[in-house]
């Protein structure tokens, strides 16, 4: 159940320190954040979320630790440790010439999270693949028989994987390399979740606040980035390209159909506003 909240509105909170597809955070006290998700995202979302994260971070896997879940207006939150350090995204942004040894450090680091075995609250990855492919959109049905043969082939396997794997959601601190944004892990298979990452070099857009000459250098050099990437974490564990091409397919479906519902969701949050 969510905690009661001294702040009644959002816009008591001032301005975000950060914003992402789903959420915004803000200073929350000494030591805290909270993340806020938008008005079209569930209290489902939330409580799997924080489940997850407490899983997560009291396995030892380098991670914010959590407190509670708040509701604010019609939008629900989770209050983390703050974690004090840039992204990955920024440090490359100010030393752009160490882009392609970021690339090879991600995949270090993805591998690290790998080596852990998964929590047992974790959900399967296979059932988060499935669900995402089964919900309503517009889409082919050969397409989304193809998506799901692929899925239901996923060997069984009970490695922690994260599910959204990038850049800004790798923080340096004194500490160490602190991972954040565990909404999406899961237990499974881990070149599913290499093809999960491989995916997100190919369609994700980039940062509306990347340098200009960063966004210049990402746009003609993505490829080579990707490829940079899957050779070095295919150095340190098992696996093949060949096999990281068969998840990539269900994961393309995901991906579009999470898409396809954030619009719906926004469009039906809009629409409740203007009426109400």
């Amino acid at each position: 159940m969510a905690a009661a909240s001294p702040v009644t509105e959002p816009s008591q909170l001032g301005f975000p320190i950060a914003t992402g597809f789903t959420a915004e955070v803000f200073g929350w006290g000494e030591g805290r954040v909270l993340k806020l998700y938008l008005p079209w995202v569930s209290s489902e979302v939330l409580e799997r979320e924080f489940m997850i994260t407490r899983a997560v971070h009291a396995a030892g896997v380098p991670s914010p630790a959590v407190f509670e879940t708040l509701q604010i207006g019609n939008r629900h939150g989770i209050v983390f440790e703050r974690i004090h350090g840039d992204s990955m995204v920024t440090r490359v942004a100010r030393k752009p010439w160490t882009l392609f040894a970021a690339a090879r450090q991600l995949a270090e680091l993805h591998s690290t999270v790998h080596d852990h075995p998964a929590p047992a609250e974790l959900p399967s990855q296979r059932e988060r693949l499935e669900l995402w492919i089964n919900n309503p959109g517009h889409f082919a049905p050969a397409e989304k028989r193809r998506a799901l043969d692929h899925s239901a082939r996923l060997p069984t396997a009970n490695r922690l994987c994260h599910g959204d794997f990038h850049p800004a959601n790798i923080l340096f601190t004194s500490k160490g390399p602190i991972i954040i944004d565990w909404s999406a892990a899961t237990r499974g298979h881990p070149l599913a979740d290499v093809a999960r990452t491989s995916v997100l070099f190919e369609t994700a857009p980039l940062p509306d606040d990347l340098p200009l000459q960063l966004r210049i250098l990402m746009k003609f050099s993505r490829r080579l980035l990707h490829s940079c990437y899957l050779k070095r974490y295919l150095q340190l564990r098992r696996g093949t390209m060949e096999e990281i091409e068969f998840w990539r397919i269900p994961h393309r479906f995901a991906g579009r159909a999470w898409q396809a519902q954030r619009r719906a969701a926004m469009a039906q949050v809009e629409s409740a506003a203007d009426f109400g």
